[in-house]
C-alpha cells in the first residue's frame, strides 16, 4: 500500500497537479493508495502545552494523529509531495513529523535510537522550488537529501538507499511546456528507483 503525504495548501498548484497525475496513474493501473493531506484535513502543526506532556509518552491527543500513524502502518510506501520554502520543507510537514513520528511508533529510545518504520520498503519525495535542484545542494547545504532523507527518514528507519528525490526548480520562471514536460514525465520519474 502506498501512502502519499502531500503537503500544499492551494488545490490549484504545481504540486497538487503532480498528485492528480500520480494518483490518476496509479487509479488506472489499480494500485492501492491512500493520501494524507494535514491542509486539507486542518491538522495542526503546533503542540498545544497538554500534547506537549503526552509527547515524551510517545501519546498525541489528536485523533488525526491516530488515522494518519494508521494509515503508515499498513504502508510499505510513502511519496512525500512538498514545495521547498527557504530552503526547507512546509512548516505543515515539520509539524507533521512532530506530531505524528512518536515514540514507539516511528522510533524508540529504550537501548539506543532505534528507527521502528523499516516496513517502508520505497520512499519518492517530490519537490518544486523557485530554485535548482543543483542549488539546493551545492548552495543551500542540500537541506533535502542531507537532512530530511539522511538524517530525519533514516531516524525512523528507512534508508537513504531506498529513497528517490525528484525535484522541479525554477517553477516560478519556467514555461508551460516545460511544466507540463514534468507532468507527464512524473510517472516514469516515480517508476526509476
Amino acid at each position: 500500500m502506498k501512502t502519499i503525504i502531500y503537503t500544499h495548501p492551494y488545490a490549484g498548484s504545481f504540486n497538487h497537479e503532480i498528485l492528480n497525475r500520480l494518483t490518476n496513474g496509479f487509479s488506472k493501473n489499480d494500485e492501492e493508495y491512500e493520501i494524507i493531506d494535514p491542509y486539507a484535513d486542518n491538522f495542526d502543526p503546533t503542540f498545544t502545552e497538554k500534547e506537549l506532556a503526552l509527547y515524551s509518552e510517545g501519546k498525541m491527543d489528536d485523533e488525526l494523529v491516530r488515522r494518519y500513524q494508521r494509515k503508515i502502518a499498513v504502508s510499505n510506501e510513502l511519496i512525500f509531495i512538498f514545495p521547498i520554502w527557504w530552503q526547507n520543507m512546509p512548516g505543515m510537514l515539520k509539524g507533521f513529523f512532530d506530531k505524528v513520528m512518536l515514540n514507539n511508533f516511528a522510533y524508540n529510545e529504550d537501548d539506543g535510537w532505534k528507527g521502528l518504520l523499516t516496513y517502508i520498503k520505497k520512499v519518492t519525495v517530490i519537490t518544486t522550488s523557485t530554485v535548482t535542484k543543483s542549488y539546493l545542494e551545492e548552495e543551500c547545504g542540500d537541506p533535502i537529501r542531507q537532512i530530511f532523507i539522511n538524517r530525519t527518514l533514516a531516524d525512523i528507519g528507512i534508508s537513504p538507499q531506498n529513497v528517490n528525490w525528484i525535484h522541479f526548480g525554477e517553477v516560478n520562471v519556467t514555461t508551460d511546456e516545460k511544466r507540463e514536460q514534468f507532468l507527464n514525465e512524473i510517472p516514469d520519474l516515480y517508476a526509476k528507483k
